[in-house]
């Protein structure tokens, strides 16, 4: 049986799999795709083909580690630790012998990498200290995952042990969370002066949002150099103010998943999705959130106990979708993985 791709499709795929980027134009066309056409795949196969070969097949796994639980002012219309949704109604830290526990069980079990993440509210001096404590118990790369900072609270990171720092301009920023854009940028541009990788996905996203919204968050992690970006989809908690629009698909977000792998081109040093699924391992993402502690998406304290997948579980799926776990990360090395030469 044969096929053809039309001319247009296959001259964007042959400019994305040279590692060049692709233009806002045609990440569109491509997420207008029909989602079970052959060309869906084909397009699939050029994002996975990219991914194997920049990543040197290496498949990643960054614990979170969820610090805190409260019902957050902020209200974000996503997230489940909000006091809008109601689900908790005190604040609790987890203690400090339970972050060490899961940070070493991490490190035992290969963690790549461990991020960090708090509520809007969360003491900064607080992650801090936790960083300190992590950094002087582990040698597993620290990554933040908190509020918008300035560079002075970028530098006070770094001086505590963090590498990274994961930070989004969310679908519905404004919208959805009281965060003006611009702000959120600004966070970029700091992370970028003071030397933190920036990591980032284009989150949450959901039915309601349009393709060049989508695009514009993937055009905007090739711009400032994303370390690694990727696609997350909405997940809906019970209650929750977003569940009038639907969930996308597994196979939905392995689209986008490609087509922000072809926009990114030779930047990244990982392409990552959210919730761990098999589908998108086959459409150019290598990099799987296994999670403890506090989650956005759980109604549960530990998501380890909920939605959560352990470290064994995104290890066996990274295994059995022909990913190595067990390879270096190419993430935290200074420059790009040196498979990232193309032929």
């Amino acid at each position: 049986m044969s096929f053809k791709l039309s001319p247009r499709i296959a001259e964007i795929l042959k400019i994305g799999g040279d590692f060049v980027g692709i233009s806002r134009d045609d990440a569109l066309l491509l997420m207008h795709l029909d989602l079970h056409s052959k060309a869906v795949y084909a397009l699939m196969e050029t994002a996975n083909r990219m991914s194997r070969l920049q990543f040197a097949n290496k498949g990643e796994k960054h614990l979170h580690i969820g610090l805190n639980v409260e019902p957050c002012p902020k209200n974000c219309r996503f997230c489940s630790l909000t006091r809008t949704a109601g689900i908790f109604n005190e604040k609790y830290e987890f203690s400090e012998d339970a972050i060490v526990h899961w940070a070493r069980q991490g490190e035992a079990l290969g963690a790549d990498g461990i991020n960090l993440m708090t509520t809007g509210t969360y003491a900064f001096q607080r992650l801090l200290e936790i960083g300190r404590l992590l950094s002087s118990t582990v040698s597993v790369p620290l990554v933040a995952n908190t509020r918008d900072i300035s560079h002075a609270e970028g530098e006070a990171l770094l001086d505590a042990g963090f590498k990274g720092f994961y930070h989004a301009v969310r679908l519905g920023e404004g919208i959805d969370t009281p965060f003006p854009v611009q702000r959120r940028i600004q966070t970029i541009q700091v992370l970028r002066d003071v030397g933190l990788l920036w990591m980032n996905c284009v989150e949450p996203v959901g039915p309601e949002h349009r393709p060049e919204e989508i695009v514009d968050l993937m055009l905007l992690a090739r711009r400032n150099g994303a370390a690694y970006s990727g696609v997350m989809r909405r997940i809906n908690f019970p209650g929750s103010p977003m569940e009038k629009h639907g969930m996308i698909s597994e196979l939905e977000m392995a689209r986008m998943v490609s087509v922000s792998r072809l926009v990114m081109g030779d930047i990244p040093r990982a392409h990552c999705t959210h919730e761990p699924n098999s589908v998108a391992l086959m459409a150019g993402a290598n990099l799987f959130f296994p999670e403890v502690g506090s989650s956005p998406r759980d109604g549960c304290p530990d998501t380890g106990k909920g939605r959560g997948r352990t470290m064994e579980a995104c290890a066996a799926m990274l295994t059995e979708m022909d990913w190595d776990p067990e390879r270096p990360s190419n993430c935290f090395a200074p420059g790009l993985p040196p498979s990232s030469e193309k032929p």
